[in-house]
């Protein structure tokens, strides 16, 4: 059978059972295994079966769970609650100060967390309602916590960045210290945009009036609130960076860290932390058979032959490496809107990774670009994760189509931030060269 044919018919069949709601886990795992069968006859199990134990020998597989179980420590530490007053009192004063307030706190959360809901969902719950009662435009605060929230899949640590170092086998604390720089640059377009929108239309999110901004010696007591959280990220990424720490080690560090924090505030008790262990167990099972079935995949995808098909087959787009690096993001971008992140991931990354090296791109800086394309996946209609985190904890007067109406003037900025970093990949690639080279 023609790779052509095997081509289409692999991507046919993953295609017809994924819109079918077919489990990713099952899809990946079965088809590649049936196509196996076929193509190798029964040595393909045995295959199979070498490559998932090379996948669980891997000790950066670790970092998951402990991550995961950090994140959820934390949203139920209370460390939220004591930033958002901080910034309400430090940033309120401004106009759109807020917002910006908000999508800071969510670079907080995500260099914290690893995840994208967890921002989401606790800047849903405290922030949203307080600007909405002081008159903030209702898409200018919706747009500004799904635009912060996906941004836990980012900056570092993050769980999808280890998912793309086990699938690429790039190092994962280079990939780390890249995020940073993209982070940051994606929260000041942002912050740009949230106060220039609100200098020039003031209604879009009016400062608070004096008697509420609080006097210098309030704000400089709830500083107070930002030593925690600081000292967790610090010690986390500060141990990679320095070589102290493998990611995992680091992980560990974090999740100490959040006990810490629950301690402090009084969250820390074995009921919180029986909750939050069945629920990573949860999460990271989910995570760990999509892993496999994506080896599984990949694989099969590599003993069809057809990886060379397809890298013939993007010479033939126009505008050479730069045109198809344009046709991976686009296809990323609307991938995106209607799958989920890691599933894209575990079916892209096969193809478009070979594309990546013969081209002479950077993977650790494709990373980025990747990561920030499924970012946008998470706050894109109609499947965004993150609309739907934020439609369970909006007050009952947001309706759907206000959180779908939000999203664009962010998704917009969010992909000038992807133009910049092509344009200047030092802002994602200086930090791994200071610190790994």
């Amino acid at each position: 059978m023609s790779v052509e044919l095997l081509t289409f018919l692999f991507f046919g069949s993953l295609l017809v059972f994924v819109l079918l709601g077919t489990p990713l886990a099952f899809v990946l795992g079965g088809i590649s295994v049936v196509f196996l069968y076929f193509e190798m006859g029964p040595i393909g199990f045995y295959l199979l079966a070498s490559k998932m134990w090379e996948s669980m020998a891997n000790p950066t597989l670790m970092a998951i769970p402990l991550f995961v179980y950090m994140a959820i420590l934390l949203e139920k530490s209370g460390v939220a609650n004591d930033l958002y007053d901080m910034m309400h009192i430090w940033w309120g004063g401004l106009r759109g100060g807020l917002a910006i307030g908000t999508v800071l706190i969510c670079v907080i959360f995500a260099a914290m967390s690893g995840i994208s809901g967890a921002a989401v969902v606790t800047m849903g719950t405290i922030a949203l309602p307080k600007m909405l009662e002081r008159g903030y435009d209702k898409k200018m605060a919706l747009g500004a916590i799904n635009a912060g929230g996906g941004w836990g899949i980012l900056i570092p640590p993050s769980i999808l960045m280890v998912l793309y170092s086990l699938l690429t086998e790039v190092s994962v604390g280079r990939l780390f210290a890249a995020g940073v720089g993209p982070g940051l640059t994606l929260f000041v377009l942002v912050s740009i945009y949230i106060g220039g929108r609100c200098w020039l239309q003031p209604e879009m999110g009016p400062a608070l009036p004096p008697e509420e901004r609080g006097s210098w010696a309030d704000k400089f007591r709830a500083l107070k609130s930002v030593i925690l959280p600081i000292g967790i990220v610090a010690f986390v990424l500060g141990s990679i960076f320095g070589g102290f720490a493998t990611p995992t080690e680091a992980a560990a560090i974090g999740v100490f860290g959040a006990l810490i924090a629950a301690g402090v505030n009084r969250q820390l008790n074995l009921p919180m932390l029986h909750e939050a262990a069945i629920a990573t167990l949860k999460l990271t099972a989910l995570i760990m058979w999509i892993l496999f079935a994506a080896h599984a995949f990949s694989t099969a995808y590599t003993a069809l032959g057809a990886q060379s098909f397809i890298s013939d087959l993007m010479s033939y787009i126009p505008g050479g490496k730069w045109g198809a690096l344009a046709f991976m993001l686009l296809v990323l971008f609307f991938l995106g809107m209607v799958l989920d992140p890691v599933g894209i991931m575990l079916i892209t990354l096969p193809v478009f990774l070979p594309v990546v090296r013969e081209a002479g791109f950077d993977p650790i800086w494709f990373g980025i670009l990747f990561i920030i394309m499924m970012e946008v996946g998470y706050m894109t209609p109609p499947f965004g994760f993150n609309l739907f985190y934020l439609k369970g904890v909006a007050p009952p007067g947001v309706t759907m189509g206000d959180i779908y109406a939000s999203v664009i003037p962010y998704v917009l900025v969010t992909l000038l931030g992807v133009l910049l970093i092509i344009l200047f990949p030092g802002i994602a690639l200086y930090l791994p060269g200071a610190f790994f080279d």
